[in-house]
């Protein structure tokens, strides 16, 4: 009878821990790469223009993504204000990846038990490829989200006796294909089909029901299609072909991504890290031989009989995790965030691996994995301090490509100083001491896995309170966002831009991401627009190849602004032009 109200608690604990683990951090850090600004600036564009349907931003260029992801930011950004910054950026990921693993864990937990769960949930919050995405501002994480959820929630409906209609799995579906198109409505549809098969329903009753719930979840996104369509036109249909069909059947007009299907392996394996050290440990101590004879038990004679005996919620997880793998193994477009819908189900199988070998092989390795941890927390804190102190010379990076880079995220970081710098520094060694002197003999089984996840989120709280935010903001281009501004404010003449590669070259467009977002997308495309006057930013060596061209037609350009390192390759610069 306690069991629902343990199980609630602890989900509201998980809850809260990886509420502190996330939240607090997530706009410490400037935008650093191309990427996240190009969705914030879409969600700025919303609120600007009041457009929700298809907001044009960089100077007219349209969202390459359906608007879900951008809708979460531009509305929670209404609770700040209607500021669209790095934090409200960041907040739909982080909440997503939240949810998600609270979710984990009450879905794993109510169906094997509590530590189990616990365990699942645990890990997958803890693999550096979820916890990067759920600070990143892009689409990826709130896109898995939405699948995993669908996933438990299409598995409830098979234990329902696959009566009724699943609703929430259907709106899940239909936001997920709102956030990345219809493969948030594929994989569900997919996953679950696949399953029903192996637990003997009939086929067409499956294929039929399902096909079903994937048409019900494409109401809502058809409706956005429409309306896009009609403000958009043929370039919008174009882009959402490429995008979508062109993507999966390799007919894309340039490429993106493009890697073997080995690719997908290499980057599991570094995406569940720090547990892939740990089932790397693990392969010393399997005993091999009762494996053996349970291999053959499975898999000699009438297999799908036996697949049928396996319980259904490790086939189903099976299933889940071995079908995502397979479907994005197709598209030469390959990408390690492409794979996160399996890491729940690979966590629940890393989970019970851990707490079957302890019950056989007892505890030692994963203390052993705790203790690595610990070291890796307690090293992390050293090397800080060592930096504070100045005992890391600028030499030891050479003088090579990126050494002054080097050297300025160094510096930053022995700039790092304060009480919050500090503290949140001395988070992973605290762990570190108590995991040492306070938990080591007495932690058993799989309370041994939340001791591993407890070190590694406090690795993550000093990565995200102190190192990455010092190190990452070396990379932003903020401060130079806000020197144009004052070399070419708005208030004198519009910005525009000239990028040779992003106006000819047959790929993804290449724009000033980063600076657009810091400016409040104002920049425009000075190629296709062809304007009289105003300024013009571009980087050094397509000046000097183009300016003949457009001097040609009556051009004259006065130089404003040398920005004091490269953007994108080029030294930056903003010149002031009239024709």
């Amino acid at each position: 009878m306690n069991r629902p109200f343990n199980l609630n608690r602890n989900a509201w604990i998980l809850l809260l821990v990886c509420a502190f683990v996330m939240l607090p951090f997530l706009g410490l850090a400037e935008f650093n790469t191309k990427g996240e600004p190009r969705e914030a600036v879409v969600a700025y564009s919303i609120l600007e223009s009041g457009d929700w349907i298809l907001p044009t931003n960089n100077g007219g260029e349209m969202p390459y993504k359906p608007p879900f992801f951008h809708w979460t930011i531009a509305a929670l950004s209404l609770l700040n204000g209607g500021h669209v910054d790095e934090y409200m950026s960041r907040l739909p990921s982080a909440i997503a990846l939240i949810a998600m693993t609270v979710a984990t864990f009450v879905f794993f937990a109510r169906r094997r038990d509590t530590m189990t769960g616990l365990g699942a949930a645990l890990i997958a919050f803890t693999t550096f490829e979820l916890h990067r995405a759920g600070a990143n501002c892009r689409v990826d994480m709130v896109l898995t989200a939405l699948t995993v959820g669908a996933l438990y929630l299409l598995y409830i409906w098979y234990e329902r006796g696959l009566r009724g209609v699943p609703w929430a799995a259907i709106l899940l579906m239909s936001l997920g294909t709102l956030t990345k198109g219809p493969v948030g409505s594929v994989i569900p549809c997919l996953v679950a089909g696949v399953f029903l098969l192996l637990r003997g329903v009939n086929f067409f009753k499956a294929f039929a029901l399902l096909t079903v719930w994937g048409l019900l979840s494409m109401i809502l996104p058809l409706a956005w299609y429409v309306a896009a369509y009609h403000q958009g036109g043929q370039e919008f249909l174009d882009l959402v072909m490429e995008e979508n069909f062109g993507r999966m059947t390799n007919t894309m007009s340039y490429d993106s991504c493009v890697n073997p299907w080995t690719y997908n392996i290499v980057t599991l394996i570094g995406g569940f890290v720090p547990w892939t050290l740990a089932l790397l440990m693990v392969l010393f101590v399997l005993p091999y031989a009762s494996l053996k004879s349970r291999w053959r038990t499975v898999f000699v004679g009438r297999i799908f009989e036996k697949i049928r005996c396996v319980p259904a919620i490790n086939l189903f997880a099976a299933v889940a995790a071995i079908v995502i793998f397979v479907f994005y193994c197709i598209p030469q477009s390959k990408r390690s965030v492409y794979l996160m819908p399996m890491y729940p189900f690979l966590a629940y199988f890393t989970a019970m691996l851990f707490i079957w070998l302890s019950r056989r092989k007892g505890d030692g390795v994963m203390r052993a994995f705790c203790d690595v941890m610990a070291g890796v927390a307690m090293l992390l804190f050293i090397c800080f301090v060592a930096v504070k102190c100045g005992l890391v010379p600028d030499s030891i990076f050479g003088s090579g490509r990126h050494a002054a880079k080097n050297v300025a995220m160094l510096a930053a970081l022995e700039a790092a100083g304060g009480f919050r710098a500090w503290l949140w520094a001395s988070v992973s060694l605290l762990a570190a001491i108590i995991w040492l002197t306070v938990y080591r003999r007495k932690t058993r089984g799989g309370r041994l896995t939340v001791a591993a996840s407890a070190i590694t989120m406090a690795i993550y709280v000093s990565m995200s309170g102190v190192y990455q935010p010092a190190v990452l903001n070396v990379k932003s281009v903020k401060d130079i966002a806000a020197e144009i501004d004052k070399a070419a404010p708005a208030s004198e003449a519009p910005l525009y831009e000239f990028i040779a590669h992003g106006e000819f070259a047959a790929d993804d467009p290449v724009h000033y991401f980063e600076i657009n977002f810091y400016l409040g997308d104002r920049i425009s495309s000075f190629y296709k627009r062809r304007p009289t006057e105003g300024f013009l930013l571009t980087g050094d060596e397509d000046a000097a190849k183009y300016f003949p061209q457009f001097e040609s037609e009556g051009y004259t350009f006065e130089e404003r602004y040398v920005a004091p390192r490269p953007v994108l390759g080029q030294q930056a610069r903003v010149y002031k032009f009239k024709k």
